[in-house]
């Protein structure tokens, strides 16, 4: 039993408060998720430049010390356990490089020109606090809480899970063919850090996105390669997208109004938002993929 909310702002006058709305929303999914909590957020990015979000100790330097190997200017922003480098797009290589070599004990968790992602053990207050999520701005962004029922409670098991540039995936339920699915994918090329299912599924919609399928195609053809019970909200540079699979049995709510798309599992997660009372709320159909895109 998990929580799962999500956020996708249609008008740019709200995108100053996406943090705060996001985490009035993951806050109340605590009871169904104490164990730990994560989100990612879809801030400003540039076409050039590039992101990547690392977790560990010994953060400080990074800045420094990449700019002086490298000979170009590495910015930082430092939160917590978790640090945002931005870089040149040209120099992508050779930073994801130098950390394979110099600082092997760090977690690259997040990469791309606009996510930034972060995910701690605890309570999804005190991970709210901790990352400072209320000040973030951007247009829109998922978040979970978990309550671990089939592996450990660590970091690198909470949710969010990006395997693919300005992509991640948070999901409610389990996978009962992930291993299978995983040795493909790994024959495909891809790489994952953690033995959790929902890395597998994250991993297959960048594999379909990779290989020319939209988000909205990829999750539906997740529908016919995933078997178990699931919730999945995803995602990318500049679109959001929500799928359950054919039974449905867990449980998702939705909201739209003009300025926004809101996904909650539960109905509570949503009643913190402006203008609920105006909104369509609707339960989202089995195997049906539901996406919306910045243009």
């Amino acid at each position: 039993m998990c929580g799962i909310v999500g956020l996708f702002l249609k008008e740019q006058d709200l995108r100053p408060r996406l943090g705060s709305m996001l985490g009035q929303m993951l806050q109340v999914m605590t009871d169904r998720g104490p164990d730990s909590a994560g989100f990612a957020v879809y801030g400003e990015g540039a076409s050039d430049h590039f992101k990547l979000t690392v977790r560990g100790s010994n953060l400080a330097s990074l800045s420094k010390d990449l700019s002086e190997a490298l000979g170009t200017a590495v910015g930082l922003t430092l939160r917590d356990t978790h640090a945002v480098l931005s870089f040149s797009d040209e120099v992508t290589g050779k930073v994801r490089e130098w950390l394979s070599v110099y600082r092997p004990d760090l977690a690259v968790i997040g990469a791309g020109h606009r996510i930034e992602l972060y995910k701690e053990v605890g309570l999804p207050a005190d991970v709210i606090k901790r990352f400072n999520l209320p000040e973030m701005a951007g247009t829109h962004g998922v978040g979970h809480t978990r309550m671990a029922t089939e592996s450990a409670v660590t970091t690198a098991g909470a949710h969010p899970f990006s395997t693919g540039a300005d992509q991640c995936l948070v999901h409610n339920g389990s996978l009962s063919n992930h291993r299978s699915v995983r040795r493909n994918l790994e024959r495909e090329g891809l790489t994952f850090a953690t033995d959790n299912d929902t890395e597998v599924a994250a991993g297959f919609v960048t594999w379909r996105m990779r290989e020319g399928d939209s988000l909205k195609r990829a999750l539906e053809a997740s529908l016919g390669t995933l078997d178990g019970f699931y919730t999945f909200v995803v995602g990318t540079e500049n679109g959001f997208a929500v799928l359950r699979d054919p039974i449905s049995c867990k449980p998702a709510v939705m909201a739209e109004t003009d300025r926004y798309v809101a996904f909650g599992t539960e109905y509570r997660a949503l009643a913190v938002l402006p203008g609920i009372e105006k909104a369509r709320i609707f339960e989202p159909e089995p195997a049906k993929v539901y996406a919306w895109e910045h243009r």
